[in-house]
């Protein structure tokens, strides 16, 4: 069976608000409610893993109590790898498959959800996004980390942003950060994960450079720019707010 981990632990300070991101509201809900119901709809997991942090955590639970989530906390902020970690405890040994989300992409749709957990990644399975540019709206995306490819159009690894190199920032597919992955493989290589980078954080798309590695076959699925979305500023969420008008 697959299961899904959300990761929902980040606060809303660059969305200047006193709440967690992703009970910020979008069109008068908290923007992790359209993830949960897509996630419903598609069947996939009844009772998601949903991570959070020791200061988000009540009022995380509180705002969801009409969904049935499985709490973990990360106790501390130290990158997505970190997260993942926190909730590997809570997959059962019937668990062949574990889906990565954000609760902050509201407009993922059931259908991709169906679409990427279903795939069989031997050892992971990703989305990616192509943009013709980073005008305009899709500008949101330029900060986004960038799907390195080679010769033979193979991902070889996941460049962040504050990371990327010169060559590697022009690249315009990107990483929505949408990652399914063989369960025993994710837990033999998350403790492979280092933080040698400028962050100093644990990136779980890290696993991708190390699956390349391996000279193991990464699959990836496309979607569409307005579905890839994520919601980090207020700015993107005033973009979200017109993209959801426009539906």
């Amino acid at each position: 069976m697959t299961r899904i981990i959300i990761l929902a632990a980040g606060n809303g300070t660059r969305m200047s608000s006193n709440q967690p991101k992703v009970l910020v509201p979008l069109s008068g809900r908290p923007m992790i409610k359209y993830l949960l119901e897509s996630i419903l709809v598609s069947g996939i997991d009844s009772n998601p893993i949903i991570v959070v942090s020791p200061t988000n955590q009540d009022i995380i639970k509180g705002e969801l109590d009409d969904f049935s989530l499985n709490y973990v906390v990360q106790a501390e902020q130290l990158g997505t790898g970190n997260a993942v970690a926190s909730a590997m405890n809570s997959l059962g040994d019937d668990t062949n498959r574990v889906l990565v989300l954000y609760g902050d992409h509201p407009f993922l749709k059931a259908e991709s959800i169906i679409k990427i957990a279903s795939s069989n990644p031997q050892p992971l399975a990703m989305m990616t996004t192509e943009l013709p540019d980073f005008d305009d709206w899709r500008h949101n995306f330029y900060h986004w980390g960038r799907i390195i490819r080679d010769e033979n159009k193979r991902i070889i690894k996941i460049a962040e942003f504050k990371d990327a190199g010169p060559e590697e920032i022009i690249v315009t597919e990107v990483n929505p950060a949408v990652m399914c992955f063989d369960k025993d493989w994710l837990v033999q290589h998350l403790s492979n994960i280092d933080n040698h980078n400028n962050s100093k954080e644990y990136y779980l798309t890290d696993l991708v450079k190390i699956a390349f590695s391996e000279e193991r076959e990464i699959s990836s699925i496309g979607i569409e720019p307005h579905e890839a979305m994520g919601i980090n500023s207020q700015d993107e969420l005033e973009i979200a707010e017109r993209l959801l008008t426009a539906q």
